[in-house]
């Protein structure tokens, strides 16, 4: 026979209840935080650790590659000296006159070309002349023209520079979705209020790709052209360094540098983050 006992039915409470989920037990934020900057660090103590290491293991020569530990302390002589400061100072505004410049001229023609075809077909033969020639090849034209003084090398950092910035310019104002486009002109809008409120912001974020990169370039390039012809800056620091056979000092030189283009590069991300805060906000 089959039973015709009921189960029992269940409370309103029990009924109410939602069903249990396995969840992981919260990080603290300070705990996240700081495995962050271990996975971010590890790779750059590694790296140090080598070459302490390689050169006193016999590994390299130590005359050609000195341990850190004899570099650090070259890098704070020249630093208490003032030398180094004093060339540093001369590259930054070297590259900072060159690279405003480029900023300066690249991103309203990038504007222009990206948004008028006409300017576009008018100028593409000449961009795509002078984009596949390298900066450092042109070099000794800019000496021989301008001199071997502050204006060759601020001329050869706005021509490296201007390049990045002019060809995202160009990517970013093409590559806005043209439904906001056709959405602004169903709207009404006449084109100068579209280029302002829909195809500059949505441009914004591609631009500052170009302009990062362009700081980046500015950094290499003047250090090539004071290494050519200069009597001052990181450039000439680190290649007279080498021709008197002061290597610490010369990698001292590497490595303010190296530090000079991080510190460049986190003040553009603050910047960017700046102008584009209005992605997070819409995001949340």
């Amino acid at each position: 026979m089959v039973s015709t006992a009921k189960a029992p039915a269940l409370t309103e409470p029990e009924a109410a209840l939602p069903p249990t989920r396995s969840r992981r037990p919260a990080i603290p934020r300070a705990v996240a935080t700081t495995t962050t900057v271990l996975r971010r660090t590890v790779a750059l103590v590694a790296f140090f650790a080598g070459w302490e290491l390689a050169p006193r293991a016999g590994l390299v020569d130590p005359i050609f590659l000195p341990p850190v530990s004899e570099v650090v302390p070259a890098l704070w002589d020249l630093a208490e000296g003032g030398q180094l400061w004093s060339n540093a100072r001369t590259s930054l505004v070297r590259s900072l006159s060159g690279f405003g410049l480029a900023i300066a001229l690249a991103v309203p023609l990038g504007l222009l070309i990206g948004w008028y075809r006409p300017v576009a077909e008018l100028l593409n033969p000449l961009l795509e002349l002078f984009r596949n020639t390298a900066a450092i090849a042109l070099l000794p034209v800019f000496i021989l023209i301008l001199g071997i003084g502050e204006t060759s090398k601020v001329a050869i950092v706005l021509y490296a520079c201007t390049w990045p910035i002019l060809l995202n310019t160009i990517s970013a104002v093409r590559t806005v979705d043209p439904t906001l486009v056709k959405s602004a002109r169903s709207l009404g809008l006449p084109a100068p209020r579209i280029f302002q409120k829909v195809i500059l912001p949505a441009a914004v974020p591609t631009i500052f790709t170009g302009i990062r990169l362009a700081g980046a370039t500015a950094v290499l390039v003047m250090i090539v052209a004071e290494m050519v012809g200069a009597k001052e800056g990181l450039g000439f620091l680190i290649n007279s360094s080498q021709q008197n056979f002061a290597i610490a000092d010369m990698y001292a030189g590497i490595v303010a540098i190296s530090a000079l283009g991080l510190l460049f590069n986190h003040l553009l991300v603050l910047i960017e983050r700046r102008f584009t805060r209005w992605r997070t906000e819409t995001g949340r």
